[in-house]
């Protein structure tokens, strides 16, 4: 592999090309395409090898379809498996999409969310029920029907070849299927960023102008508005590349396309707008108590092990393969099966891309910082759909055909240590107390979550002849109420361990706590201090364990008389 830079007149550089959620802009498998005029000293031209190291129209492989097919079935049959029971976020979701309709707008003002996804898991609960299986099917069922979406736009992008690395790469994408096996918002945040990419292309590279197609894009960025307030920050970088491309294009398709796609951007906001003032409450009064902003560099390397599987230990080494691919799709050129040359001006084929890709992250970042906000990982399946295909695009680079497989081989190989992590661990400690307290217990026993943040997975799993109840209120825990989080919880633990002892009266008390909440530093430990010096018989039945489980805590006893099979 050699370092250099290229020469001009062998690969001319060009504005960055529409991406799609960034506005693609690169081969095309149909180098004819009307309403776009073929340019051959365009290094995005289809037939032209330089861009990418091929012609877009190369065929495929029949065991690179057999592997990556296989992939797709494996892939399939994965977005419906998952072990744990839910952990705190998909009971919260559970929990406020079984309202009555129009009593979910006023929960989720309280919660900190838009409210899409939650009227979605509203009507498919309607049908298919409560259980952990049920509600995490819809996220199953839209991550399949992400996965033609992906072929697509990797053909767009880049051919045959980059489409089917593309489907092999999203089916088993360890983060894909993470979030295609939880109750929350971000399979249909990838499914929406993949639907907008090939409208974009479709008004940029393909000429496809017409009002209709911009209609649809706006729809897909209300609704993206609508899923998860990331979706902002990923518009915004895809508004300044299609602001730069209407600016530096000399083809005046591309113009229109690009300037239709802000028009469709400016009117997605606008169908927004509904939501905005339960936006600003949020903001004002909800926020991000559990975490503060990350350094840059802490988002970065926090991405790539998610992109790479999640809190297993290989998970960082899988994130650093996945960022050498990133990386050899934005410089690297394909010279032949054996040599790939990098170019440092990077290459127009994922140009775009990884420019709505940073921009996101600095928008973000600012954001975070100016805020006070914290960051997730999961927050960026806004921008996982372009990520993906410049992994797709990394591989491509490989031409040679047992050196491609190889690759791919391994790549696959690797997202499989993540599919086995999803499977087998459980995401919430919550079950494994509830076993100890359904032999523990006796009916009208009281149990305290501390803090709160524990009793909405707490609650589906715990025995229902429990008295439930969160600290700092005496209200049943299966929701949490954000507005004004910090305030709220500074209530004196004595004054409530008070409450609780009367509240028994003569039964036990269980305790579900942890120490390692934000805002509840020293809180639950001086609960069961109160607790202590009035029920001495305390008892220690379960551990936290944050080895083994995301969502961990510990289970300590109160009571009158020792436990019953304690």
């Amino acid at each position: 592999m050699s370092v250099t830079r290229r020469d001009p007149a062998r690969a001319q550089d060009s504005s960055p090309g529409p991406s799609a959620a960034a506005p693609p802009g690169t081969e095309s498998d149909q180098p004819n395409d009307p309403g776009v005029p073929a340019d051959p000293t365009d290094p995005t031209n289809p037939t032209d090898p330089v861009g990418s190291g091929q012609s877009s129209d190369a065929g495929v492989a029949i065991e690179l379809k057999v592997l990556i097919s296989l992939a797709v079935l494996a892939g399939i049959g994965l977005r419906f498996v998952a072990r744990s029971p839910l952990w705190l976020d998909e009971a919260l979701s559970v929990n406020i999409a079984a309202l009555p309709l129009d009593q979910i707008p006023e929960a989720l003002r309280h919660d900190g969310h838009p409210p899409l996804y939650y009227l979605m898991l509203h009507g498919w609960m309607q049908v298919f029920g409560q259980g952990d299986t049920a509600v995490r099917a819809l996220s199953g069922l839209t991550a399949v029907l992400t996965l033609p979406l992906g072929y697509l736009a990797g053909r767009r992008a880049g051919g045959r070849l980059l489409g089917w690395l593309t489907l092999g790469v999203l089916a088993l994408s360890p983060f894909v299927l993470r979030y295609a096996t939880e109750t929350r918002m971000y399979s249909l945040v990838i499914l929406l960023v993949f639907a907008g990419y090939l409208l974009l292309d479709d008004l940029v590279r393909r000429g496809r102008t017409g009002w209709g197609r911009v209609g649809a894009l706006a729809v897909v960025v209300a609704a993206l508005l609508y899923s998860h307030y990331w979706s902002m920050w990923l518009l915004g970088g895809v508004f300044v590349v299609l602001a730069v491309l209407a600016w530096r294009t000399d083809l005046a398709s591309r113009r229109t396309g690009a300037i239709r796609g802000i028009v469709a951007i400016i009117t997605g906001g606008v169908l927004f707008l509904p939501w905005v003032p339960s936006l600003l409450y949020q903001s004002k009064h909800t926020g991000t108590p559990w975490a503060g902003p990350v350094r840059p560099t802490s988002l970065l390397a926090t991405t790539l092990t998610d992109f790479g599987g999640g809190a297993f230990k290989d998970a960082q080494f899988v994130g650093g393969v996945l960022l050498v691919l990133v990386l050899l799709a934005l410089f690297g050129a394909t010279l032949d099966s054996r040599r790939i040359e990098l170019d440092l001006r990077t290459r127009p084929q994922f140009r775009a891309e990884a420019t709505v890709v940073a921009v996101t992250i600095a928008i973000a970042l600012v954001v975070s910082y100016a805020s006070g906000s914290a960051f997730a990982s999961r927050y960026t399946a806004a921008f996982l759909p372009l990520v993906v295909l410049m992994v797709a695009g990394g591989l491509s680079r490989f031409t040679g055909r047992g050196v491609l497989a190889g690759a791919v081989v391994v790549v696959l190989g690797l997202f499989s240590l993540g599919a086995v992590y999803n499977i087998t661990t459980s995401r919430t400690q919550a079950q494994a107390l509830a076993t100890v307290v359904a032999t523990a217990h006796q009916p009208g026993d009281v149990l305290v979550y501390c803090p709160d943040q524990l009793g909405p997975a707490g609650v589906r799993v715990m025995p229902t002849d429990l008295d439930q109840i969160a600290f700092p209120t005496m209200n049943r825990p299966d929701r949490v109420d954000w507005v004004d989080y910090v305030e709220r919880n500074r209530a004196d633990p004595a004054a409530y361990a008070d409450q609780v002892i009367q509240r028994a009266g003569d039964h036990g008390i269980f305790v579900v706590w942890s120490s390692g909440y934000k805002t509840h530093q020293g809180t639950c430990e001086a609960l069961l201090a109160g607790l202590g010096r009035q029920r001495p018989d305390q008892q220690t039945l379960v551990g936290e364990n944050g080895d083994e489980y995301y969502e961990h805590a510990s289970l300590t006893y109160f009571g009158p008389n020792p436990p019953v099979g304690a």
